[in-house]
């Protein structure tokens, strides 16, 4: 007669091998990481900063995939300004660039921003939690 415990750790071990067999397990998809960096008209700075600070608090407010976006000018360069962005992974990124207060800020700034460039990341501490 076969113990329970025996059985409980047969039955165990063919299902997970049942699963193993038939399904991929996926790895959680990496976080998204990146900076961009913006140039605005001088004449149109309060404008723009306005536009951005709505549109971060709603989205750090309203998705939950966006984990930050802290955003900065150069001290002594004012119109020139980097937002660090971390998404929770590149799906919650799609996610946010469709959103309505993301596609307003867009085109409500469009010709404020005399340049963009974005700048993919690699977090040498992908782990690390900002408090």
């Amino acid at each position: 007669m076969i113990r329970f415990s025996r059985l409980w750790q047969l039955m165990t071990a063919g299902l997970l091998l049942m699963l193993s067999a038939g399904h991929t397990f996926s790895q959680p998809k990496p976080q998204m990481v990146r900076m961009a960096k913006i140039v605005v008209d001088p004449a149109q700075l309060e404008a723009y900063k306005a536009a951005l600070k709505e549109e971060i608090e709603a989205s750090v407010r309203l998705e939950p995939g966006v984990l930050t976006l802290y955003a900065m000018t150069e001290k002594d360069n004012p119109t020139h300004i980097t937002i660090l962005e971390i998404y929770a992974n590149t799906d919650a990124y799609k996610a946010h660039i469709q959103t309505p207060h993301f596609l307003k800020y867009k085109t409500g700034t469009k010709d404020m921003v005399k340049a963009l460039e974005l700048v993919e990341t690699v977090p040498l501490v992908p782990d690390m939690k900002i408090k």
